[in-house]
């Protein structure tokens, strides 16, 4: 009997994983990548008597896949926020999918879990930008304020290293960062024992200091967008920096598109914190676009689509 652990590289992916395996250890592959690198099941073979864990990826961008490895046999536990489309009925899949804009994959699997591992599903939900509900679960834990920011950028960092063009962009391959925390049941204890958190805390630092003369291509009360040169740092940065602004301006979206070194853009939307809703169905109008109701993205937007784009941004949040 095989394991395998399928999730998304970002906080909320990892996160929702080093709950399951605190709770449940187990000796599993890891299937996983950067941010946008979301239709992991095709890499899975697995067949009867083998259980695959998936977390934080689109049921409905891994349909066909799920399906095959279903009728193989194989036992499928499914935890996810994004639109999913329709959940197939099958007797080795157990799935856990609410695409609610106010809860993450980590909140999911820590209900689930009967609140075991509630530390990890607070860093996870902070790191997803779900500011309030990382703050209301956290209340048991009674932590004071400099704790639970201690807990906010551990999950800002993750997610940061999780956004590149390829993994060769972050700081630290999904994997290898997972393998790096899985020995924390203390989330704090990783933030003050380990290398690696000073290495993201120090990179977050130098690639979001390049952001500070930003300013915006388009901008109106309800909007902003802003264009990333084709740089790694850039990379890196779309999502948090999205996911900042939106904080700084809760009442307008934000798109972020950064140049791909190949042509085209890498899109990243994040709906009004007032109105959290409309980001995955403006990207799903777009080919490579995906997401859930308050965040979003398009994983190659062409250039000959921009406009297009950005009308129906303004249209969508008018």
């Amino acid at each position: 009997m095989a394991h395998f652990d399928v999730f998304n590289g970002d906080a909320d992916g990892i996160c929702a994983l080093q709950q399951i395996r605190i709770a449940e250890p187990a000796n599993s592959e890891l299937v996983t990548g950067v941010k946008r690198d979301i239709a992991l099941l095709e890499r899975v073979e697995a067949g009867k008597g083998d259980h695959v864990t998936v977390l934080d990826v689109s049921l409905d961008k891994n349909r066909a896949p799920l399906l095959r490895l279903l009728e193989d046999g194989a036992r499928v536990r499914y935890v996810d926020h994004h639109f999913a489309g329709d959940i197939p009925e099958h007797e080795n899949l157990s799935a856990i999918i609410d695409p609610s804009p106010n809860t993450c994959t980590s909140l999911l699997v820590n209900k689930s879990l009967e609140g075991r591992c509630l530390a990890w599903a607070v860093a996870g939900a902070f790191g997803d930008n779900f500011d309030d509900s990382a703050r209301r679960s956290a209340e048991p834990l009674g932590l004071d304020e400099t704790r639970l920011q201690q807990l906010k950028e551990l999950g800002i960092y993750i997610n940061y290293n999780a956004y590149g063009a390829t993994v060769e962009d972050l700081h630290f391959p999904p994997d290898e960062l997972f393998r790096r925390l899985q020995p924390y049941r203390d989330p704090l204890a990783f933030v003050e024992e380990d290398e690696a958190f000073k290495q993201l805390r120090e990179g977050y630092t130098a690639d979001m200091g390049k952001t500070a003369t930003l300013v915006p291509e388009v901008e109106t009360d309800r909007v902003a967008l802003f264009v990333l040169p084709a740089e790694p740092w850039a990379r890196r940065v779309s999502g948090v920096l999205s996911n900042q602004l939106v904080h700084g301006s809760p009442g307008r979206a934000h798109a972020i598109l950064t140049l791909l070194p190949s042509g085209g853009f890498l899109v990243s939307v994040r709906s009004p914190l007032e109105r959290p809703s409309g980001a995955d169905e403006l990207c799903r109008q777009f080919p490579t676009g995906g997401g859930r109701k308050a965040a979003a993205g398009i994983n190659n937007l062409p250039q000959e689509l921009f406009d297009e784009f950005v009308q129906k941004l303004k249209d969508t949040y008018a």
